[in-house]
């Protein structure tokens, strides 16, 4: 794009070059982490370091400001281009800035950029050039820059800034350069292959053998690959295909999955259309155990999870959730264990599904308590679910976590509103607090009301939706609500109670463990055997003037089913608590 005497060098544009290297091979696999860099794509002085991340923003914006104003966005360009490669900035830091620069309302401001922009982007010999030209093509960009910023995205290391910049342009060609920097296994990079040469009969017979285990597609997988299969399109063009249909519907509960940073269901534009579809054809598929439980967990993310919060026409997220729940048929009674679990969590979450009453708003908020167990064929835990007037509350206040378990919640109070107000952890991210955040409210009992105030989040990273308003419930009714949820145990199963039971008695009796020198845990169930149950415990910290060089131990007891009532199992582990030392109960485990 630039004349040569603009240039800070005649190495070629990196669009050009990793055109080059595509039109030579069009066929061929790409590399996991993109097309390899040219030589000239970092000058040496970026290479070797620069200033820090705020310093380096501020040294951009000063920088940059003036350009678009330029009445000749090529000469403006190549100054561009020089003067990054002197001021030694990253490109994260140069992609940063240029986004935050607020755009002009200016037409022809407006217009200027967005040429500065495109001169940038397929003229950039270097890193920061090209990201800042990507930088203003995320908001100004058109429909014709699509395949320039595509090609540009199969480089390692431009790959983050071109799917940002594509985003608003064309989903499809954002999602396959996500996954061309970030898809794994043998399975999912030839998926991405078949896309990246247009080949839509491999797409098409590739994608229902994608694999979609948690371990092997997590959610923000399940979504791109949506995205750039186009599925809800597929699905209407290629209605007989076998396997299309029931892969949509293992993918969209992919993307309806707690295991994630991110409510990827709410960040998928064709996430109501995708649901539409599975729900009017549900009907269709084979009435295989795997199947009716795929279905359960959609009607159940879309009752009470972040599928609920999509921008749904009226009447129409219960009319799908009813379609869905009407193909599922009563399941056979497996041989094995694990069937035989599946199939009762079917029954029973069918039941509830179709016992909750829709809420009508009132003048006071309404609050409703939920206990949601996952399908155990693909276990994500037991969560506590809070709808205000029929809405789920921690999706739409978080989204990067579940709530937390009932045991937690509703095992000891901690949600009844006393005279004192005390803060409550409703639900932690997935990758724990420490990490990303958790949502905390206070709640305090205030006359004839019961108010959720006080929110807070902390850890999570800016971005994130308002935090709610305060919540003023009735007094009465918000008791009544609580009760009711504490009393209820027709979602829990033998080990989850004689856990929950041993934890109730060594709250009630502390004297248990303080006589070895020990402090209470978690209790719940092992994660990969929910016949299981687990109490834990560790070594009480040391006392004043003690030294602690670790941290304390940590033992965790796993109680295997035995077929015994659990009150008689939490009766004998408590008894046993009494008369042995509890070190020598389990191995230790950290």
């Amino acid at each position: 794009m630039s004349a040569s005497h603009e240039r800070s060098t005649l190495a070629p544009s990196l669009y050009a070059y990793a055109k080059g290297l595509r039109d030579s091979a069009p066929d061929a696999p790409l590399p996991r982490q993109g097309l390899p860099l040219p030589e000239h794509a970092r000058p040496p002085r970026v290479r070797a370091g620069g200033p820090g991340p705020q310093e380096a923003r501020a040294v951009v914006t000063d920088l940059l400001l003036p350009f678009p104003a330029l009445p000749d966005p090529e000469r403006a360009a190549a100054e561009v281009e020089r003067t990054l490669a002197r001021a030694g900035v990253r490109e994260r830091a140069v992609f940063a800035a240029v986004t935050a620069i607020p755009p002009s309302r200016e037409s022809a401001a407006r217009s200027r950029a967005r040429a500065l922009g495109r001169h940038l982007t397929r003229g950039g010999t270097t890193f920061g050039a090209v990201a800042a030209g990507l930088g203003l093509l995320s908001r100004l960009g058109e429909p014709e820059d699509v395949p320039y910023v595509r090609t540009l995205g199969l480089l390692e290391g431009l790959g983050q800034y071109a799917t940002a910049t594509l985003e608003p342009l064309d989903p499809a060609s954002a999602a396959l350069v996500w996954l061309v920097h970030r898809a794994r296994g043998d399975a999912l990079r030839g998926l991405v292959d078949a896309l990246a040469t247009g080949d839509e009969a491999a797409v098409r017979d590739l994608l229902p053998e994608l694999p979609t285990a948690p371990r092997e597609l997590g959610p923000a997988h399940a979504r791109r690959v949506a995205e750039a299969v186009g599925l809800p399109e597929l699905l209407r063009r290629e209605p007989d295909h076998p396997g299309l249909l029931a892969q949509a519907v293992r993918l969209l509960n992919r993307m309806c999955s707690g295991r994630g940073y991110e409510n990827e269901i709410l960040e998928y534009d064709e996430a109501v259309a995708l649901y539409e579809t599975v729900g009017a054809r549900a009907h269709e598929l084979p009435p295989l155990l795997d199947h009716q439980a795929l279905l359960v967990t959609l009607a159940l993310e879309l009752h009470s999870g972040a599928a609920h919060l999509l921008p749904w026409p009226p009447g129409r997220r219960r009319h799908v959730g009813g379609a869905l729940l009407a193909a599922v048929e009563e399941p056979d009674t497996p041989p094995d264990r694990e069937g035989r679990r599946r199939a009762d969590w079917i029954r029973r979450t069918v039941r509830r599904l179709c016992e909750a009453a829709p809420v009508t708003p009132s003048a006071a908020p309404r609050l409703r308590i939920e206990v949601v167990v996952a399908d155990p064929g693909d276990p994500d835990g037991v969560e506590t679910r809070f709808l205000v007037d029929g809405r789920p509350l921690v999706p739409a206040a978080f989204g990067r976590g579940p709530g937390e378990p009932p045991e937690r919640l509703l095992d000891d109070g901690a949600l009844r509103a006393g005279p004192e107000p005390r803060e409550v952890r409703l639900a932690e991210a997935y990758c724990t607090e420490g990490c990303c955040g958790a949502l905390y409210v206070t709640v305090r009992r205030e006359g004839p009301h019961v108010v959720w105030d006080g929110w807070r989040r902390p850890g999570t990273p800016p971005g994130l939706p308002a935090l709610p308003a305060a919540y003023r419930f009735d007094a009465a009714a918000y008791d009544t609500e609580i009760a009711r949820a504490e009393r209820d145990r027709d979602w829990s199963w033998p080990a989850r109670d004689t856990a929950r039971l041993i934890a109730t008695g060594l709250r009630e009796r502390p004297g248990l463990l303080a006589r070895w020198g020990l402090r209470q845990g978690w209790a719940g169930t092992a994660f990969g055997d929910p016949d299981t149950a687990v109490v834990t415990y560790a070594d009480l910290p040391p006392t004043t003037g003690g030294r602690q060089d670790a941290p304390p131990r940590q033992y965790l007891w796993h109680l295997p089913e035995d077929g015994a009532p659990p009150e008689r199992r939490a009766a004998d582990a408590l008894r046993r608590f009494a008369e042995e030392d509890p070190r020598g109960f389990p191995e230790p485990a950290g």
